[in-house]
């Protein structure tokens, strides 16, 4: 089984896309008994809230499932709980290494380093762009799984 972290800075934008869209890529695959897929945030500050509404606009629009969320906060004692650990950009980077530490497994990573192209994830909350961070994080994910 094959634990995979996705997070960003509220977790109710890109860490819930990237969570369910590689769900649905996992499904599409045939490989659900493989994986363990989940989602979390750097702050407390979206704590309890559901995913973003352009979120789940952008992925019911995409058919991707949506799912039950709520948004939650990493800890440093789930280090130990997944196999990669997956950030959208530089100031979730910041925020992982306050929590966690160290990386001592090389489990970190950001999403777009999955694939030929390597950049953040521009987060939708700033931008309103949630087709544009649809894109990225469908490209990370196929990068992802095909590396999986």
């Amino acid at each position: 089984m094959t634990r995979i972290l996705f997070v960003c800075h509220g977790n109710i934008c890109r860490s819930t896309m990237a969570q369910f869209v590689m769900e649905e890529l996992v499904r599409c695959a045939g490989r659900e008994g493989e994986f363990e897929i989940d989602s979390a945030a750097t702050s407390s500050e979206e704590l309890g809230n559901p995913p973003h509404y352009g979120t789940v606009s952008k992925l019911r629009e995409k058919g991707v499932p949506v799912g039950s969320h709520r948004a939650r906060r990493v800890s440093r004692g789930e280090y130990g709980d997944w196999d990669h650990i997956i950030y959208m950009d530089a100031e979730n980077a910041w925020g992982l290494s306050r929590i966690l530490g160290s990386d001592p497994q090389d489990k970190v990573s950001r999403l777009l380093d999955w694939t030929d192209s390597p950049h953040d994830v521009a987060d939708p909350w700033y931008t309103g762009d949630f087709e544009s961070t649809y894109r990225d994080v469908l490209a990370g994910c196929e990068a992802l799984l095909a590396a999986l």
